[in-house]
């Protein structure tokens, strides 16, 4: 028996050492605001790969393929590979596998994704700065149909959500009904087909190096679920 307990330690072990995890940073972000998610994920056995890539200077489209084919090529070919995205890198990992296959991709966790859009571009894109802020990526993001990520369909891969309910930006949440984390709803975080969904006491900006959501991504890399008892 106890032989037996080890072995399946063994595995355990093994199954999340063979794992990589691309960190996919937001819209006018670096590489620095995934850092708090690198660490913990290499304490865990991990092997993440946090690149940047320039958010502000291509459309989804291209953003997709220079910020995650050159992030692919560094994860060893024997391991898994998975995603955590902050906000406009979901979207790219929806654009990407829109027109990509990767034979061995595991699970994907997305932080504060506007899947459905958001209104603050909605409002906000004719506003003089918002091009230059956003660049062509932030002008995809709105809540119409033709928006970006309201033309990628449903989720086809296995995929764990995490929604901000608080915000410090009370100009930007007056644009946008219900609960929102400061530039996302709650409702537009959602995707159909994702596996799970839950909502945190965070915002927007800083929910990527939160201890609480990264103790849930962690979570959720390992097992494929969030530990909603432990979010009352």
């Amino acid at each position: 028996m106890r032989c037996l307990l080890l072995s399946l330690l063994l595995l355990c072990s093994i199954s999340v050492q063979a794992s990589c995890v691309i960190l996919l940073h937001g819209l006018a972000r670096t590489s620095s605001s995934m850092e708090a998610l690198e660490s913990s994920l290499l304490k865990e056995g991990f092997t993440p790969i946090n690149n940047g890539y320039p958010s502000r200077k291509h459309p989804i489209a291209v953003l997709s393929e220079l910020a995650i084919i050159p992030a692919l090529k560094q994860c060893p070919k024997e391991l898994t590979v998975n995603f955590v995205t902050h906000s406009l890198g979901g979207i790219l990992v929806r654009q990407y596998l829109s027109k990509h296959t990767i034979d061995n991709l595991g699970r994907v966790v997305m932080l504060g994704p506007p899947n459905k859009g958001s209104e603050v571009v909605d409002k906000l894109h004719d506003t003089p700065g918002f091009h230059f802020i956003n660049g062509d990526a932030g002008l995809q993001l709105g809540t119409g149909a033709l928006s970006i990520p309201n033309t990628l369909g449903n989720a086809n891969f296995d995929v764990g959500i995490v929604a901000g309910t608080r915000s410090i930006n009370w100009i930007l949440s007056s644009l946008i009904p219900g609960t929102d984390d400061g530039k996302v709803s709650l409702a537009n975080t959602k995707l159909d087909g994702m596996n799970d969904h839950i909502a945190m006491q965070v915002t927007h900006p800083f929910m990527m190096k939160n201890k609480k959501v990264i103790a849930q991504v962690i979570n959720y890399l390992k097992k494929g679920s969030f530990m909603h008892e432990q979010n009352q």
